[in-house]
């Protein structure tokens, strides 16, 4: 930019004088309304902190008080201002400090002298310290001299928020801020230090204000990152204040802030909220034990309101300088086709650069990471890019700082771990001051081999290549992938499109050359597919291609790549083979379940009533399995005997199918026919379990089944059981499984044992013999399934009114994956076999 002389340069070019009279006189009156226009903002806001000081109120409500109140007295705004702080005299500046505002000149020009030390020692009647003590004083005076204790520490708050309220139109930083809360809550809440954290643009917290802790331990807590479990942070986000006050409790869910090691027993983060935000926390640390009362957390969350309005004022005229050269370096970058960002040196309170900080970023730039532009601002360098600690190039950035020297260095390879994976760069990097800043602008040499990698994996990955053919020129070009799908020797150099043909199958020769034609000719995209014999075998492949055309729509050049498909035609092939071969498996087991469920039917047919047998009234149920389409072995059998007493018989072969239907069938008969000829319960199970280990030698077979007698005389009823569910037995509304006799599954070993157990049954019982799909549930324990079954059944059947369907929908649920068989035997009240005989 080149400034221009006000003095004419050549001769008899008189000066305009009265045009710049007119320019310095306007220039005069604008910087007089500026001034005056800076002294009435600090004004209102220190009258409005003042209200809100007084009333308790929040700002926006100060300044409705302040505006009613001009109206009711007939003032201007501003002299309802100064009305309003000539009620509150301020008190001095702190201590080696001088006015820096209008407003505050004034003000220390009308404040009397400071007292010595011996008379600031005490509280003066008029100051906010000892206010609480002084209500509490009351409190414990005589009972006839006694306030109300709730007004008397409403009136000490209020003497404590108005002091505050003083010191706060003095102060000028949070720095300032932190002392002023020391001095004015101190002896209020007992507050021992204060410590005041802000929200940083990178979303980590700096603390920005301290008071009443030491130097070391400030500069240790300086900066805490955005992490979860930290106080200050919760307190700004949900803008709702924190209180601690068990350091154990508290330890384990929160970073303490100033260590669990220090003097601080309990805790306050309160947030400061400007605006309806919060970007702002005080905290107020106390090596108090007790609890804070509800009284100082209402003080404290007033005295946070009342700093709100003082935090707008914070911003130094140098902030602003330095918020407006990043905005002008910003909009200078936008403008920038290359790689720049804008740094500015983070310090440590010795003055030390700790870290630098992206204040400003190109568009175009681009970091190892990928990120671009606005992405990198607000990110720190150590923090995102952690291996240039100690290097060459911090060495170069602290070197331009220092003298103002451009440092530019050779380039260097960065290496970084994304994902897991290494990534390396190799950048050359230029660095110049800017103020207290740097302007580092980098290029990377590596963009155009790492694409080229990046596109030779992809065509590895994907099986394919591209292939130009300038038709101009007669020039060709193959990538490397295109000789590997053609098995191709290299040194041969590529196909043209009219030898392409002949690497062809015959069959497929007459679709891929119509398609040629219609590309060269009328340049018509193509995307075909054919088969190739190779040295290696023959190859599906595919071949998608376009054609560039001169002015006349003439082709002249040709893009296009190859993919070999070999692989996933080998699969679709495959897939299609055992598509066949599963519906042909399906039909035939379809048929097989077909055979074998009329079988099952004609060998075990359900009857359609209850059967009558020896007094005893008998009902069945039978559910085959929903998944699948095998037909299960389950099976039952009741019949009366030529004495009278009855037979009952629950089976489950292991396996379906047609071999579990034959074995069903050949025990179902066998056992009727084994007690028929007088053959007890044990002994026909164990002829049994012999007939299952010498009838099926080829491939080993096993079932489990419960045999009962009952004898009408006697009502007895006798069972054995050969690795079966015990029955279940219903009596006067309770349900309970009978105790199973030793016995283990037919054809498990050719000397088992097997023993008798009885019951005698009472009028009303209920007997039920089942198979085990009725209790078994997949990831379920067998006992869970035993206690729903009784439970079902006691509330379905004892009363009964209930039926054996109702019982199975009850306990049946989802997919039935195995077969289901009940046998419901009962004696009715009247002894007899009930109704429905």
């Amino acid at each position: 930019m080149r400034s221009e002389s006000a003095v004419p340069e050549g001769p008899g070019r008189a000066p305009d004088v009265v045009a710049l009279a007119r320019v310095v006189a306007r220039q005069r009156a604008e910087i007089e309304e500026l001034r005056q226009l800076s002294a009435s903002s600090s004004v209102l806001e220190r009258a409005r902190g003042a209200v809100m000081a007084l009333e308790g109120c929040s700002a926006g409500e100060a300044y409705e008080v302040l505006a009613r109140r001009a109206a009711e007295a007939d003032r201007t705004l501003m002299e309802e201002c100064w009305n309003t702080l000539g009620k509150i005299r301020p008190g001095p500046l702190p201590a080696g400090r001088t006015p820096s505002s209008p407003a505050e000149k004034d003000s220390a020009a009308n404040e009397p002298p400071t007292a010595g030390a011996d008379e600031t020692a005490a509280p003066r009647p008029g100051s906010a310290r000892g206010a609480l003590a002084r209500a509490g004083a009351r409190e414990r005076g005589p009972a006839s001299a006694r306030t109300p204790a709730g007004g008397a520490r409403a009136s000490a708050a209020a003497q404590v928020l108005e002091g505050l309220g003083e010191a706060l139109a003095r102060v000028g930083g949070l720095q300032d801020l932190a002392q002023c809360l020391l001095d004015g809550l101190g002896e209020a809440v007992g507050a021992d230090a204060v410590m005041i954290y802000s929200v940083m643009p990178a979303g980590e917290l700096e603390l920005t204000g301290h008071a009443g802790i030491a130097e070391t331990a400030a500069a240790c807590w300086s900066r805490l990152p955005p992490l979860s479990g930290v106080a200050v942070l919760e307190a700004i986000r949900t803008r709702r204040p924190v209180w601690l006050e068990d350091p154990e409790r508290d330890g384990k869910r929160y970073l303490l802030i100033g260590g669990p090691a220090e003097p601080w027993r309990t805790r306050a983060w309160i947030p400061v909220i400007v605006g309806g935000a919060a970007t702002t926390a005080i905290g107020i640390l106390r090596t108090l034990e007790e609890p804070f009362t509800t009284g100082t957390r209402q003080l404290l969350c007033a005295a946070a309101r009342l700093c709100a309005g003082r935090l707008r004022a914070f911003e130094t005229p140098r902030e602003e300088a330095v918020a407006r050269q990043v905005r002008s370096v910003q909009r200078l970058f936008d403008a920038l086709s290359g790689s720049a960002i804008l740094l500015t040196p983070l310090r440590s309170p010795s003055g030390e650069v700790e870290d630098y900080r992206i204040d400003a970023a190109a568009p175009h730039s681009v970091d190892v990471l990928g990120r671009r532009g606005r992405e990198l601002v607000g990110l720190r360098i150590l923090e995102c890019y952690p291996t240039l600690a100690g290097a060459e190039l911090w060495h170069g950035y602290l070197h331009t700082l220092e003298t103002g020297e451009p440092y530019e260095g050779p380039p260097f390879e960065y290496r970084e771990v994304v994902s897991g994976v290494p990534e390396s760069s190799t950048y050359s990097v230029r660095a110049a001051r800017l103020g207290d800043g740097l302007v580092v602008s980098w290029n990377q040499h590596d963009d155009l081999a790492r694409q080229e990698r990046r596109l030779a994996h992809v065509q590895r990955l994907g099986n394919l290549g591209w292939a130009d053919w300038d038709l101009t020129t007669d020039e060709i070009n193959w990538s490397p992938q295109v000789y590997a799908i053609f098995d191709r020797d290299r040194a041969l150099g590529p196909m043209t499109l009219e030898e392409l043909p002949d690497a062809l199958l015959p069959e497929d020769f007459p679709a891929l050359a119509a398609s040629v034609q219609g590309l060269l000719g009328e340049a018509r995209p193509m995307d075909d597919r054919f088969r190739i014999m190779t040295p290696g075998g023959l190859k599906h492949v595919r071949i998608v291609a376009e054609a560039i055309t001169d002015a006349a729509g003439t082709p002249v050049e040709i893009h296009g790549f190859f993919q070999d498909l070999t692989a996933q035609r080998q699969a679709e092939l495959a897939l299609i083979e055992s598509e066949r071969a599963m519906l042909t498996q399906q039909g035939v087991l379809r048929a097989e379940r077909t055979l074998a469920a009329r079988l099952q039917h004609a060998l075990l047919p359900l009857p359609e009533h209850p059967l009558i047998l020896a007094d005893l009234r008998v009902d069945v149920a039978y559910l085959p399995a929903e998944g699948g389409i095998s037909v299960g072995g389950d099976w039952y059998s009741a019949i009366e005997l030529p004495d009278g007493s009855a037979l009952f018989v629950v089976g489950d072969t292991v396996g379906h199918g047609i071999d579990a239907v034959a074995t069903m069938a050949q025990l179902r008969f066998t056992a009727k026919g084994m007690v028929i000829t007088g053959s007890s319960l044990t002994g026909a199970l164990a002829r049994l379990n012999a007939l299952l280990l010498h009838t099926h030698d080829a491939h080993k077979t096993s079932a489990t089944m419960v045999l009962a007698r009952y004898y009408p005389g006697t009502r007895r009823l006798t069972w054995a059981q050969a690795g079966h569910p015990p029955p279940l037995l219903l009596r006067r509304g309770t349900a309970r499984y009978l105790e199973r006799p030793v016995g283990i599954l037919l054809g498990a070993t050719p000397q088992p044992a097997y023993a008798e157990a009885e019951c005698r049954l009472e009028p009303g019982d209920h007997v039920l013999f089942y198979t085990d799909g009725l209790i078994e549930r997949p990831r379920e324990d067998l006992d869970k399934g035993f206690a729903r079954f009784a439970e079902a059944a006691r509330t379905e059947l004892a009363e009964g009114s209930g039926s054996l369907w109702n019982l199975l929908s009850s306990m049946l649920e989802g997919e039935r994956r195995d077969d289901v068989c009940l046998l419901d035997v009962h004696l009715s009240p009247e002894g007899g076999p009930g109704r429905g005989e």
